[in-house]
Parts: structure tokens; C-alpha cells; sequence
């Protein structure tokens, strides 16, 4: 598993690399997205949501999205896996 890595790796996807940071303090619960081109990430709390986007084309967005929606279960169980331990 990931565990004591600073940037763990919870899907790949095509191009796409799901991960998130271990040290970022007190933020919603999120995933970081890295593309070729870029990089975004989304708030998985509330609801999902684009919370920042260097890069990353409109149409790629709308597929990450939804494979955060179609994955959102494993991807939440990752983040408080890792932050509440």
C-alpha cells in the first residue's frame, strides 16, 4: 500500500494518475489528478467539485470528473484511510 508515502498513488487511469499529498493540513477531503499536461484537483466533500486546474483541457476535466464520480468510493476511502490514522 502507500502508507509513508508524501504522494500516494490511489488510481491510475489511462493517463490520468489519482493521488493526493499527505501533508496538507486541515483541507476537505480531495484528490490531485496528474495529466500530461497538467495537473487539477477536485473536493470529493461535499460534493465533487473542481477546486483548482493548471493545464488541464475542459474535455479531460469532464473525464476525470466522471471517473471521480464512478470511483468516489475507493478514492474517499484512500483519503481517510491515510488522514485519520
Amino acid at each position: 500500500m502507500w502508507y509513508g508515502e508524501p504522494m500516494p498513488t490511489v488510481l491510475r487511469i489511462g493517463s490520468f494518475r489519482f493521488h493526493f499529498y499527505t501533508d496538507e493540513g486541515n483541507e476537505p477531503p480531495h484528490i490531485h489528478v496528474r495529466t500530461p499536461d497538467g495537473d487539477c484537483k477536485f473536493w470529493l466533500e461535499p460534493s465533487i467539485f473542481l477546486a483548482s486546474n493548471r493545464g488541464v483541457r475542459q474535455h479531460e476535466l469532464r473525464q476525470i470528473e466522471r471517473l471521480i464520480f464512478e470511483n468516489q468510493q475507493i478514492l474517499k476511502k484512500a483519503y481517510y484511510d491515510t488522514h485519520t490514522r
